[in-house]
């Protein structure tokens, strides 16, 4: 089992040395992994479920939040938990995400993609919202072309995005492509991940049944584009005062991480949850096989 954390701005404040300080005891804990959330914008009535989202959450941008976390670690995976890629233009976003992936190293690689929730923030940035489940999967598309593609250019002619020709260096570090994990709640969500995606990260607001139902969902839907199944990872949200049973429940489920994230508000009180989780299930041991 592997074992991430996550840091929201939004909830802890986007203090430069409390988020540096996070990201390296987490790493010098043992984790795998710290990911980061995404919101472009927020406006009055913004909803997540039935709360209502404060206007000023100071939600960091993703990608440049990841930048500075690379520079001030050195081994920790960096994770988007989720990228709302209806809204990045794939083209951008091919390099910008590159570019942090050969800064840190090769650490880029827990990239995970939603479509968002919030209808305002896809009318801000112009994307009609009924459309942005098609709008990802050509997104996902045009990013793997782009990252695969040689000096003599690549093209796509899709629904939403059209190139001839095209260029992006520089390339992922020392691998073909990065992961893309698909993040979300429903159905089609789960039947992305299979078809296109590299592991699937579901949201926390399900009940048992309806998780396993998704699983199988993303599974199947792999082997039915001729994908392996057995190759995606599974990816959940945990509690921070989870135990070995609770761990193991879920591995038998199939997952293959785990992401937990600090009960505490407190910098010095959550340097003590991530210490004792990290000390409870030996993560420096594990880091170190």
């Amino acid at each position: 089992m592997k074992f991430g954390t996550t840091y929201s701005t939004a909830a802890y404040g986007a203090d430069p040395d409390r988020i540096a300080d996070y990201a390296r005891h987490a790493e010098e804990c043992g984790f795998e992994s710290l990911y980061v959330p995404e919101h472009i914008v927020l406006y009055p009535g913004a909803k997540y479920g039935p709360f209502d989202l404060p206007t000023s959450l100071p939600y960091a941008d993703p990608l440049d939040l990841l930048g500075f976390v690379a520079a001030a670690t050195q081994r920790i995976l960096l994770g988007t938990g989720v990228l709302l890629l209806p809204y990045h233009h794939p083209v951008i976003l091919a390099k910008r995400l590159a570019t942090i992936d050969v800064l840190s190293r090769g650490r880029m690689r827990l990239l995970t993609v939603g479509l968002g929730t919030l209808q305002g923030e896809a009318r801000a940035v112009g994307v009609d919202f009924a459309s942005r489940g098609r709008r990802a999967d050509e997104a996902i598309d045009v990013l793997r072309l782009l990252w695969g593609g040689g000096e003599e250019g690549v093209g796509f002619a899709g629904e939403f995005f059209a190139f001839e020709e095209l260029c992006s260096f520089p390339k992922p570090s020392g691998v073909a492509q990065l992961p893309i994990h698909v993040g979300g709640s429903s159905r089609a969500a789960a039947r992305r991940a299979g078809r296109r995606g590299d592991g699937y990260f579901p949201g926390g607001a399900l009940d048992a049944r309806e998780r396993a139902v998704q699983w199988e969902l993303a599974r199947s839907a792999a082997a039915e584009a001729g994908r392996d199944p057995e190759s995606l990872e599974y990816t959940r949200w945990g509690a921070i005062d989870m135990g070995e049973e609770d761990v193991e429940r879920l591995a038998a489920q199939g997952v293959t991480r785990i992401v937990v994230s600090p009960a505490a508000v407190e910098p010095d009180a959550q340097r003590d949850e991530l210490s004792a989780f990290a000390k409870r299930f030996a993560l420096l041991d594990a880091a170190a096989t």
